[in-house]
């Protein structure tokens, strides 16, 4: 009787009393027992109950012991102490203990569960990815006749989509007899997590209700396969339904403007997050500085990096050092790196990454091997593949063909496409048609559909006058049904991006673009500007070529820029290959002629023209 009359009269008391933390002087089980006797005998059970003397047995692992104080309690007494103990383990540091205990109550026969026990079970399933348990308590679920319990479903849901078994997942989402909008941004962020986008896309097409959180995870999706202008679209859309954005939209938006170098909007955003106080995430301000730097704006980028202070991540200066390489500061990217290191920021794999790519366009190869060394020696860094990208390239950028293939045959991993184009790329530059064949042969092999390595290759041959296997190249892409792609570069002018193609007689504009360049080209050449036909890989006469050179897409961009926007403001053009060599000394000498400052991001980095001169100082 002693027993039971220590139990709590109502079961709100005995929640308070249970949610108090257990002794820390009660550790072992002969310790219990002796508390035990010592409540029995003092009857001083309002300063401890005898439930939560089971609720700390329990916690302490002595499930058994638990279980005989509690044997004589009611039933829905005994299940009250249960699922505190569960949701005690399912809610802390100890998962997995709420499964182990969950399974010990089953062999001891204890009270049939309830909802609320299937609940704290379910969320330490999806905690642990338990996919077998899960399906225990699923079962228990259909027996005790839940299936209309939204909550439980909707947790069913999530476990069975979160361990990967979307088809269970899908099937208990149609069964469902009612769902909310839980229910369904469970399926579409998981199915955006899966890589599904067009499943994920086909729900939200016919959800009956939205919230931010729904638009949040199809945007997020649409960025993750590589479709930021749809998702851009996507984020319009739902502002003009009236939905505020959060900070996860904010992110996942900028991400957007930073793959398509939208800096009208990202501009916007960054109003946006600054009106809504999220200048103070700094995951929205990470995701600014790497929006800016994509964009083309380093000062903008660096503004927000100085503002976050004492808040700045390894991923805040990584962005930053990435920039400066990218943008042709490396000098900068170096000296951040040492200002990084004096304030105890420890670097990661990134950081290594800008400052290879750093020393790699400015020719710094003894920099470049030392940060290489040092990553592992100083850091515990493993070079990942990426790593060993940025060595190769440096090396073959700098001529150093032969220690650049010695890196590639050593490496610990096996070598990707990636890693053989950089040294065709250095081979091209060095006119090195040998080791550029061997090269080839590999990647034909891991990346055999690439049109772009074949095109450094028939460049590599026609730069040395073997036009024989130009053409043999070019039948070779014929034949595997690979395609060239077109250069292609955008420019956005008040919102409108305008797309121009090598050649592009299209453009609605076309014949003013066309007469504008004309009179450009007449300045140039007075100060010196002589056509490269040579970048013109076509066995074909000069005029011809000539014609070629003046109608690549960056050129027909940038006039377009020049005609549409005011005198003295920055152009900025996104370019889909590499500039040529001819582009860029035009470009130089169009930034003095015009007094402007032309920005193109091509494949592989920043050229910033201004007063004559580039940011990569003519090593690319």
């Amino acid at each position: 009787m002693m027993l039971c009359s220590t139990l709590p009269s109502t079961p709100s008391h005995h929640h308070q009393r249970l949610l108090e933390p257990p002794p820390s002087t009660v550790n072992t089980l002969l310790e219990l027992k002796q508390a035990h006797a010592l409540l029995i005998k003092t009857q001083s059970h309002h300063s401890l109950p005898l439930t939560r003397l089971a609720l700390i047995s329990a916690l302490t692992n002595h499930f058994s012991y638990a279980h005989n104080i509690l044997l004589l309690a009611p039933n829905s007494q005994q299940l009250i102490s249960w699922n505190f103990c569960l949701k005690h383990f399912a809610q802390g540091h100890s998962p997995q203990d709420a499964i182990t205990l969950f399974r010990r109550l089953r062999q001891m026969g204890t009270p049939i569960p309830d909802h609320f026990t299937c609940s704290f079970v379910l969320k330490a399933c999806t905690r642990v990815s338990d996919i077998q348990t899960g399906r225990i308590v699923h079962a228990f679920m259909e027996k005790l006749g839940l299936r209309a319990n939204l909550v439980l479903q909707n947790m069913i849901v999530h476990l069975y989509s979160v361990c990967g078994e979307m088809s269970d997942a899908r099937l208990v989402f149609d069964k469902m007899p009612q769902r909310d909008v839980v229910t369904w941004n469970i399926m579409i962020s998981q199915l955006v997590k899966a890589g599904d986008f067009r499943g994920a896309y086909g729900l939200f097409c016919v959800m009956p209700e939205r919230n931010v959180k729904t638009w949040t995870s199809m945007i997020s999706g649409f960025v993750r396969c590589g479709k930021s202008e749809e998702a851009v679209g996507l984020f319009l859309e739902m502002e003009r339904e009236g939905l505020k954005p959060n900070e996860v939209t904010v992110v996942v938006v900028l991400t957007a403007c930073a793959d398509l170098g939208d800096l009208e909007l990202g501009r916007s955003v960054h109003r946006f997050a600054d009106r809504c106080g999220f200048h103070g995430n700094v995951h929205v301000c990470n995701t600014l500085i790497d929006m800016y730097v994509k964009c083309g704006c380093l000062e903008e980028g660096y503004r927000v990096f100085e503002t976050m202070g004492e808040r700045r991540t390894v991923v805040s200066w990584s962005s930053m050092i990435a920039g400066f390489a990218m943008h042709g500061y490396g000098e900068k990217a170096l000296e951040l790196y040492d200002e990084m290191i004096g304030s105890g920021v420890k670097p990661n794999h990134v950081t290594f990454i800008g400052l290879l790519h750093a020393c790699s366009h400015m020719g710094l190869v003894e920099k470049g091997r030392e940060f290489f060394a040092t990553m592992t020696r100083a850091y515990g860094i493993v070079p990942r593949i990426e790593h060993y990208g940025c060595l190769v390239d440096l090396l073959s950028r700098a001529g150093l063909l032969k220690e650049a293939h010695e890196v590639i045959i050593n490496m610990p991993m096996w070598p990707n496409g990636v890693i053989w184009g950089a040294l065709l790329g250095g081979c091209r530059l060095h006119k090195n048609t040998e080791l550029a064949e061997e090269a080839m042969r590999h990647i034909s092999e891991l990346d055999p559909l690439n049109d772009g390595y074949y095109v450094v290759l028939s460049n590599a041959y026609a730069e040395v006058g073997k036009w024989e296997e130009v053409t043999k190249i070019r039948k070779l892409m014929k034949n595997r049904g690979v395609k060239k792609t077109p250069g292609c570069s955008s420019i956005t002018i008040n919102g409108s991006v305008h797309e121009f193609v090598a050649g592009d007689e299209t453009h609605p504009e076309c014949n003013e673009i066309f007469e504008m360049w004309d009179k450009l080209l007449v300045k140039m050449k007075e100060k010196g500007y002589v056509p490269n036909t040579s970048v013109v890989l076509l066995d074909v006469e000069d005029k011809e070529k000539e014609k070629f050179l003046f109608r690549h897409s960056e050129k027909l961009a940038l006039v377009y820029g020049l005609m549409n926007t005011k005198p003295g403001m920055p152009v900025r053009i996104m370019k889909n290959l590499r500039v040529c060599e001819d582009c860029h000394a035009a470009f130089k000498i169009i930034s003095a002629i015009e007094k402007r400052e032309i920005v193109v991001r091509d494949r592989n980095r920043f050229h910033c023209f201004k007063n004559g001169e580039c940011t990569c100082k003519d090593y690319w």
